[in-house]
């Protein structure tokens, strides 16, 4: 899933769910952007076993860039 993509789909099940006035994004956008943010600081990644710490600190990487363009992508909203 591109980060646009996963943008809208958080902000559309904000929405689902009733947060904020029908006819605003603002409430679902706001909830969106704080899960976001809970995302990127619990390193979305977990550690690979065998001790690969380069590897890891690479996915890390990819993964917090990832979930910064999501973010970047619901402020576009």
């Amino acid at each position: 899933m591109t980060p646009k993509e996963k943008a809208k789909e958080l902000v559309d099940k904000y929405s689902e769910i009733g947060i904020g006035h029908p006819t605003s994004l603002i409430m679902p956008k706001q909830c969106a952007l704080i899960a976001v943010d809970e995302i990127i600081k619990a390193s979305p990644t977990n550690p690979l076993k065998g001790g690969y710490i380069e590897l890891y600190s690479d996915m890390v990487d990819e993964a917090i860039d990832y979930w910064q363009e999501v973010k970047q992508e619901i402020e576009e909203l």
